[in-house]
């Protein structure tokens, strides 16, 4: 029961930043940044900032955590790797259109592309996304891909997944101070430059503060061993019909590698049923 406080007080936190994170990201372009549109000039711009917090950081932050939601423990496997696909699928289209917006209004407005830290490592992410995703859905919902490959790609998987995770926290911190950078310099139209903190500057300075933290609580979510979805049990259905051999010689290949992981050293066990738990895709 204290873990179960625990992990819902973590958990409400994290939905609390994340709500926070979009909710300022929206104040900082409506009220500083003259709102929202689609005219290839500044407004365009905004959707950036948006739709790369709403998607590459909440539900992407989310996704990391889904499986880890005791009321869908009760949920079928199946299911939830379709949930968490979903969200990724949701998150990979967010980060598509927020692309769109920033090459278009920089091709409209002569400025070239590609020559930041930021943009490196933000481009850079979403590639290693969208192969991610791609991955994702080939070795853990085909249902003829072998179990020997999940069980390698599994830990790859989940590594990579919060490695992403990081470099789009990453990504948004720099390219929060890159645009206040350029937006509050000296000679521009504005009335303090961002080196005197004027009210915008300390208010999107926050909008990092408030993604930085929703990182940490995802990372500590999701790396906790005690708060794991609990294995299923791999049983044989008896009510499989006699010619479907595939899928009977499947789930004795996977209760005899349980039997081989049940024998391995905790240290070392990597348990099959768990593939799509701990996964980030």
């Amino acid at each position: 029961m204290e873990k179960f406080r625990q992990f819902m007080a973590l958990l409400l936190a994290a939905l609390l930043l994340g709500t926070l994170s979009i909710a300022t990201v929206l104040i900082w372009v409506l009220h500083w940044r003259r709102g929202l549109a689609w005219d290839s000039g500044l407004l365009e711009f905004n959707w950036h900032p948006v739709l790369s917090t709403i998607g590459f950081i909440v539900i992407n932050g989310f996704a990391l955590i889904i499986y880890r939601l005791p009321w869908t423990w009760n949920l079928s496997k199946p299911l939830m790797k379709n949930i968490h696909a979903g969200l990724n699928i949701a998150t990979f289209i967010l980060m598509i259109i927020s692309l769109v917006a920033v090459f278009d209004f920089h091709n409209s407005k002569k400025i070239p592309n590609m020559y930041s830290l930021h943009s490196w490592i933000g481009l850079a992410a979403v590639i290693m996304y969208a192969l991610q995703i791609g991955l994702g859905l080939c070795i853990f919902l085909l249902p003829f891909t072998p179990m020997y490959i999940k069980a390698f790609y599994m830990s790859i998987h989940v590594f990579a997944g919060l490695f992403i995770f990081g470099m789009a926290i990453v990504a948004a911190e720099t390219g929060i101070t890159e645009k206040l950078i350029f937006t509050l310099r000296s000679g521009s139209n504005v009335t303090l430059p961002y080196s005197q903190s004027p009210p915008e500057a300390i208010f999107v300075n926050a909008l990092g503060i408030l993604i930085l933290v929703f990182g940490g609580y995802i990372f500590w979510i999701a790396t906790r061993s005690e708060w794991k979805r609990p294995p299923e049990q791999v049983k044989d259905n008896t009510s499989i019909e006699e010619g479907s051999t595939l899928n009977k010689t499947n789930i004795s290949a996977e209760i005899s590698m349980d039997s081989v992981l049940e024998s391995t050293p905790r240290s070392r066990q990597i348990n099959l049923e768990d593939v799509g738990q701990r996964a980030t895709f």
